[in-house]
């Protein structure tokens, strides 16, 4: 039966036990937030076998360093979900250098909502359908530079690039995007633990 971690003291617990060499431990943060991370990674590269690597990556990771996140600067899950993202944007520049000539591909919907399996929308979490719903709160040009920074891992130099706007423009558009989403956010649950 899964771990369910209500607290942040329940999933530092079962790191501790990872430490020691439990690998119950490593099975069940992979039962609890498995399906998370893959749908982050799929939702990144657009690849279902990628996306299966990336969330082995960073469960391998987690193994490696299970004394790396520090509760004192958020929640477990934003942090697994932020070395998933970085294994996946990884994987994706790694991907984008192999490609001939290099170019940078958008699409214009990052993703929809039956994107892979489960896609972001399919997760029981709470948190990540407001999240999605934050989004969509945002106008087009903002959302995309959101998307496509977040999800599809450009930096803003390449954001830029793909665009065909200034760099001024790219990193106002996301700053204002993320100020918003960030005030959204808070008047709806508070400010972050």
């Amino acid at each position: 039966m899964a771990m369910v971690f209500k607290t942040p003291a329940e999933a530092l617990a079962a790191l501790h036990r990872m430490a020691r060499g439990d690998p119950t431990a490593l099975g069940d943060l992979y039962d609890r937030y498995g399906r998370l991370v893959y749908s982050l990674a799929y939702r990144v590269l657009g690849d279902t076998s990628q996306a299966e690597e990336v969330t082995q990556d960073t469960f391998l990771k987690v193994w490696r360093e299970p004394l790396a996140w520090d509760p004192a600067h958020g929640r477990f899950d934003g942090w697994l979900l932020t070395l998933a993202r970085y294994t996946a944007i990884d994987r994706l520049r790694m991907e984008t250098r192999r490609a001939p000539g290099g170019q940078i591909a958008l699409e214009d919907d990052v993703a929809s909502d039956d994107d892979g399996p489960d896609g972001l929308n399919g997760l029981d979490s709470l948190d990540l359908a407001h999240l999605h719903g934050l989004l969509e709160a945002l106008p087009p040009a903002q959302r995309q530079v959101v998307e496509l920074a977040f999800f599809n891992g450009l930096t803003h130099s390449e954001l830029a690039e793909a665009l065909h706007l200034p760099l001024g423009t790219v990193k106002t558009r996301l700053r204002l995007a993320l100020q918003k989403l960030k005030s959204w956010w808070e008047s709806q649950f508070g400010p972050p633990d």
